[in-house]
C-alpha cells in the first residue's frame, strides 16, 4: 500500500522585517522566510516598491497561500520547500550547463 503525500499549505502569516514574514503551515511547521527575491515581474512590482502593500499579504484560505489585493501570490509549495524563484533558475542555468 502507498503511503499519500499529505498536502502542505500556508494557514497564517505575520510580517515582519523588511520582506521577511513568518508562515504557518498546515502541518505545523513555522518557517522565516524573505520574500524579497520572490517579488520580480510586473504584478509583484508594486508589493515589492510599496512597504505598505507589502505589509497587505494575507492568506487566502481557498488557496492556501499568500495572497495580495492585485492578485499576486506565490506557490505555498515553493515556500514551504525553500525553492528557488523561477528567475534565479533561470539565471542560473547556464552557469550551471557551462560548470558541466
Amino acid at each position: 500500500m502507498m503511503r499519500s503525500e499529505k498536502i502542505v499549505r500556508i494557514r497564517s502569516v505575520e510580517v515582519l522585517n523588511n520582506y521577511w514574514v513568518r508562515l504557518g503551515f498546515t502541518d505545523g511547521t513555522q518557517k522565516e522566510v524573505n520574500l524579497e527575491p520572490y517579488l520580480r515581474g510586473p504584478i509583484f512590482e508594486p508589493i515589492r516598491n510599496d512597504p505598505i502593500i507589502f505589509r497587505s499579504v494575507k492568506v487566502d484560505p481557498r488557496m492556501g497561500t499568500i495572497v495580495w489585493d492585485n492578485g499576486a501570490d506565490i506557490d505555498p509549495d515553493v515556500l514551504y520547500l525553500g525553492l528557488k524563484p523561477v528567475w534565479m533558475e533561470e539565471e542560473l542555468a547556464p552557469v550551471e550547463q557551462n560548470a558541466a
